[in-house]
């Protein structure tokens, strides 16, 4: 197998530092780091003091087991299920679901829990169990409900699920009618090229269809078939069966809810008196926590700490302690975390021994810190995500063909797009045009000088009239050089066809592509090269060719 490594930038600088460990004042924010192989004994054998406050680890298994079974589990998966029963730690990460799995990040997310896991049982001797956490209780549809692929006219295509109508409840809540996963699965049958994989994905999708009333569901049932045999365990935190189970914590986070707000405020001010922006909003009076709103069909709703009570944002609902701490007994299904408070949930349920994490998360967890040792709890290691481009044969030829490097195209592809083209002028259009205003430009200064001598106001007049007679030699210029580039409209293709794989919509090719794209056009080739590519427990970017 051929991969490559490349650094790609990473956009948060709090998450850059922890990476490359280049400000030590951070450490405090983190406490364990995933580089250290030291840390990941001395995270494991905290894990086994915390055990008492944690839930009861058959239960957790048990609902895992019949999440699980809804999705088909594998033998792998209830081997690892049956290891967190007897106590097995894991390593965990998560993503709110999307269509067809959502973009690729999800599935280099998914990898990285596995090789995080395997990396992990290899060092310490036991067994440590690879969990995904489906977010389901998220309720931004618009983030969830779409998938790109590059159609077979070579072009980026959204397919995208509409939102029923119904209350802004959460993802795994909001049903998704037979008819529009039928229509869905149509537009991607026309969307993509032709392949010998293609009638087997199509098939796969629509009998998955046929069990999923969600996007969860779906999210679910995919994952389940592309890593069953890597024996990945999944969770929806939105199942009621897990709600149940986490009821002892909401009652906590409810209880104690003064003091964890307390210590989000706290860790806010200083991540920013090290001088980083906060990734996550702390907001003074934030009870960082969601009910579904029982009077109006489920809708999920931020609540507020105001005047005694828990409020909507717009005070028009209100609930005592008493009643939230009701719900948490009762009917635990109505509550839901938010990012600050979902670690704890997360670190209740499982002993997590690292938890694997992207660039926008590593920054937010470190407002966390605080808020695990109000509870007696402490912050997992936190396990960089790796990340990956996948680089089809006819784009490396293509690549090779133009002399681009993979840093040409991330860093300075029109650029050099644009170079190239200009090496193909034989005519020299731009330096005779360049030319041609630049002479004309010269001979008609010195009228528009004299002009201004006859009356002032005649040189505004004469700059503008000027500006305009250039604009129009540029006009034309352009059009010559669109007429001229027409005969180089298949290499013209060629290099629009890489950026669209590699920076589609001039973005990580991770954070747009969907994978149905490499399913439909290698099988499961692609997802084993991934999974057999390098892999560093504090993150990296590698290329993998295909």
């Amino acid at each position: 197998m051929s991969t490559e490594s490349y650094r790609l930038p990473v956009a948060q600088p709090l998450t850059e530092a922890y990476i490359h460990r280049s400000d030590a004042r951070i450490e405090e924010l983190y406490g364990y780091y995933a580089g250290t192989a030291s840390d990941w004994e001395r995270r494991y054998r905290t894990l086994r003091d915390l055990a008492p406050a944690r839930a009861n680890a058959a239960d957790v298994a048990e609902s895992l087991r019949a999440y699980q079974a809804k999705q088909g589990a594998s033998e792998e998966a209830l081997a690892n299920i049956a290891a967190i029963s007897e106590g097995a730690p894991v390593v965990i990460g998560g993503q709110q679901a999307g269509l067809w799995t959502g973009p690729l990040l999800v599935i280099h997310k998914a990898v990285s829990i596995i090789n995080a896991a395997k990396s992990a049982s290899e060092q310490l001797g036991t067994k440590v169990v690879p969990v995904f956490w489906i977010a389901g209780e998220d309720h931004d549809w618009d983030e969830a409900n779409h998938a790109y692929v590059i159609s077979a006219e070579q072009e980026l295509k959204k397919l995208a699920a509409a939102r029923p109508e119904g209350p802004r409840t959460s993802v795994s809540r909001t049903a998704v009618a037979p008819e529009a996963w039928e229509q869905l699965i149509a537009e991607l049958e026309q969307s993509l090229p032709h392949s010998e994989f293609k009638p087997l994905l199509l098939e796969k999708l629509a009998g998955l269809s046929q069990q999923s009333s969600s996007l969860s569901d779906m999210f679910a049932g995919l994952l389940c078939h592309l890593f069953g045999g890597e024996g990945l365990v999944l969770l929806d935190a939105d199942s009621p069966e897990l709600r149940r189970l986490e009821s002892p914590m909401f009652r906590k986070l409810i209880e104690r809810n003064d003091e964890l707000e307390q210590a989000y405020l706290s860790a806010a001010g200083k991540v920013k008196s090290l001088g980083y922006t906060l990734q996550a909003d702390v907001v003074p009076g934030s009870a960082n926590l969601f009910l579904f709103h029982p009077e109006k069909g489920g809708e999920r709703t931020l609540l507020h700490k105001k005047e005694g009570s828990f409020q909507d944002r717009k005070g028009l609902s209100a609930w005592s302690a008493d009643e939230l701490l009701h719900f948490a007994d009762e009917q635990p299904e109505l509550l839901s975390n938010n990012v600050l408070t979902r670690p704890l949930m997360q670190d209740y349920l499982f002993p997590v021994l690292g938890t694997v994490l992207g660039p926008g998360e590593i920054a937010y967890w470190a407002l966390t810190g605080e808020a695990f040792r109000t509870l007696g709890m402490e912050m997992p290691i936190i396990v960089p995500r790796m990340s990956y481009t996948l680089i089809e044969g006819t784009i490396a030829k293509n690549m090779a063909k133009y002399e681009l490097s993979f840093a040409d195209v991330m860093e300075r592809f029109d650029a050099r797009k644009d170079a190239w083209l200009k090496e193909q002028d034989g005519l020299a259009i731009e330096e005779k045009f360049g030319a041609v205003k630049a002479t004309f430009e010269d001979m008609y200064k010195p009228l528009v000088d004299m002009a201004a001598s006859v009356q002032a106001g005649l040189a505004k007049l004469g700059e503008t009239n000027m500006t305009k007679i250039l604009e129009q030699i540029s006009y034309m210029e352009s059009k010559t050089v669109d007429a001229y580039n027409k005969q180089f409209e298949a290499s013209i293709r060629q290099l629009d066809r890489i950026a669209a794989s590699i920076l589609p919509a001039n973005k990580p090719q991770e954070r747009v592509l969907s994978m149905v794209g490499y399913w439909n056009r290698y099988g499961d080739a692609w997802l084993g090269k991934l999974l057999e590519a390098p892999y560093d427990r504090t993150g990296g970017h590698e290329i993998v060719y295909l």
